[in-house]
């Protein structure tokens, strides 16, 4: 009985995953961040799981809120729009935000990694679950996306899992 126990826990143990802190960069220039930025690679989601091409997002400072617009190309040629708003956490240095498509509800918005030049950034939750690369342009250079998805996997995300997004028509 006591074998059985122990393998029970060490079963459950196993199923627990547990991550380290996710850190996010030290600071965000909010206005800076604002604007159009184009999905470059993503973890595999539920709520994206339609998309085909074309996704981007687009941010707009509001007074003490941001607002967002997603949107993207789906199977058929048509494009899907989620709008939502987004604070900044207090004391994150405007790392972390909390974004909301359908309030009361919200999800964390981390920037964990920044281009010096803000022209790309790594976006994930501290699960680990979901994560994006998004960039100014509609296309970024291999290389580039090669160095942001090893501090991806530094981080402790499956860089292999991302997949990559096709941006063929994304005029806004």
């Amino acid at each position: 009985m006591m074998r059985v126990m122990l393998l029970l826990l060490l079963a459950c143990l196993a199923a627990c995953r547990t991550h380290a802190p996710l850190p996010t960069v030290a600071s965000v220039d909010i206005p800076r961040y604002m604007g159009t930025w184009y999905e470059i690679a993503h973890l595999p989601n539920r709520f994206q799981a339609d998309c085909v091409a074309d996704t981007q997002a687009h941010y707009q400072q509001e007074n003490e809120r941001v607002q967002v617009v997603n949107r993207c190309r789906m199977k058929e040629g048509t494009f899907k729009e989620a709008r939502g708003i987004a604070h900044v956490v207090a004391d994150s240095g405007n790392a972390k935000l909390r974004v909301s498509f359908f309030r009361p509800f919200y999800g964390d918005y981390w920037i964990l990694a920044l281009g010096p030049d803000y022209q790309w950034v790594l976006v994930g939750e501290p699960s680990r679950e979901y994560a994006w690369v998004l960039s100014r342009r509609p296309q970024m250079e291999a290389a580039t996306l090669d160095e942001v998805l090893a501090q991806a996997a530094k981080l402790g995300f499956d860089a292999g899992a991302f997949t990559r997004t096709y941006q063929g028509n994304a005029a806004r």
